[in-house]
């Protein structure tokens, strides 16, 4: 017999909110698309919905960082104490420099044993000095270990060497360039975008996120410790995170398909092509025990780019969810119910970028849930 209904996940009308495009060079396509942008005023999804991506976010960090690296204003192999004017080291290898490089690619030294969601008023400098934040058996650049904390300390770096804040530096560098209505905590997406917001939902139909039926938050980003959320008081440089740079990108489907044409055309217009073969070139690769792959998960990195199914990978990776045998790049993103991807097939010219809302907390991790066939 049944246990009593208030016990039971109760599933609000209709299926989750999802949507695949597939893409070339050239052209893009919805292939998938399916559910409501918010279940309270019955907005049907459509592709140019914004959605909170993941770790997606992360790739759009490292195009933001290419683009000031080929500017002169930031260097991949430099030590970024120079930028924060202050040193930042691994306490247990305080002689080795942590780079950009190191960064991008999971390979500083840095755990997500604090939080970091760090506040307004929070110091990179002084919450970097607690243990928990490093990794106390391995040396920078020597082994991968996947950390979002990493993420706030390149925003820092590229504030300090900017003067700007992190989220125009986004928009100035990549947003505009390419003609995307997207930002990071809503602070820079047009009121447009805010009504067409995709609110994130639990399985059991509550709201894990995103809930703005047209109404911009009061407050878009990490406030203080004490709940202010004035940007006139935030430093540039200091804390880095308050525009969640692990994951905090809105944006749509067909507008990441639009970054996934980048990397396929490939023609400098927007990065130079030595900058684009940079970031999907293989920073890591593990060999068996240099790097934490999380069963096989993660096998092969760039500069904040997940490559699967690697040549010369070790047997024991299980990172080809396509299933296929064919290497392709990009990132995928999970959080708040959500599972995200975008994967670019260069041999083939081709390309997917899909999201999923209401993935139950028990499903299995992957790189490509749902839409990979």
């Amino acid at each position: 017999m049944s246990g009593p209904a208030s016990a039971q996940p109760i599933l609000r009308a209709g299926p989750p909110a999802a949507v695949k495009v597939d893409f070339n060079a050239d052209d893009e396509s919805v292939v998938a698309i399916q559910g409501l942008s918010n279940r309270t005023t019955g907005r049907a999804l459509m592709p140019d919905d914004p959605v909170r991506i993941a770790s997606i976010s992360k790739l759009f960090v490292s195009l933001g960082v290419m683009r000031l690296t080929e500017q002169g204003l930031l260097q991949l192999d430099r030590d970024i104490s120079d930028y924060l004017g202050w040193s930042l080291r691994h306490p247990g290898y305080p002689d080795v420099p942590i780079t950009l490089q190191q960064l991008l690619s999971h390979q500083s030294g840095l755990r997500d044993g604090i939080n970091y969601a760090l506040p307004m008023d929070a110091r990179l400098q002084d919450e970097l000095q607690d243990p928990k934040a490093w990794d106390n058996d391995h040396q920078p650049s020597r082994y991968f270990a996947y950390a979002n904390l990493n993420f706030p300390v390149v925003a820092a770096v590229m504030e300090a060497a900017t003067g700007k804040r992190f989220d125009q530096i986004m928009k100035d560098e990549l947003f505009d360039p390419l003609a995307l209505d997207a930002c990071f905590n809503w602070t820079m997406c047009s009121d447009k975008k805010i009504a067409a917001a995709v609110t994130l939902y639990r399985t059991n139909g509550d709201v894990a996120r995103d809930d703005l039926r047209g109404v911009r938050e009061a407050c878009s980003v990490v406030p203080t410790r004490k709940g202010n959320c004035d940007l006139q008081s935030y430093q540039l440089g200091v804390t880095g995170s308050i525009f969640s740079p692990q994951g905090g990108l809105r944006i749509s489907a067909k507008d990441l398909a639009k970054v996934g044409q980048i990397f396929l055309r490939n023609d400098g217009s927007f990065l130079s092509t030595q900058s684009i073969t940079t970031m999907i070139s293989p920073a890591w690769q593990y060999d068996g025990t240099n790097g934490e792959s999380e069963d096989g998960y993660f096998c092969a990195y760039g500069l904040a780019v997940h490559i699967l199914a690697a040549p010369g990978r070790p047997a024991s990776c299980r990172d080809d969810p396509f299933r296929d045998g064919e290497m392709r790049f990009g990132h995928s993103g999970e959080a708040y119910s959500l599972k995200s991807g975008l994967w670019i097939n260069p041999v083939r010219g081709q390309g997917t970028a899909f999201y999923r809302t209401q993935v139950p907390e028990n499903d299995p991790s992957g790189h490509c849930i749902y839409f990979c066939e």
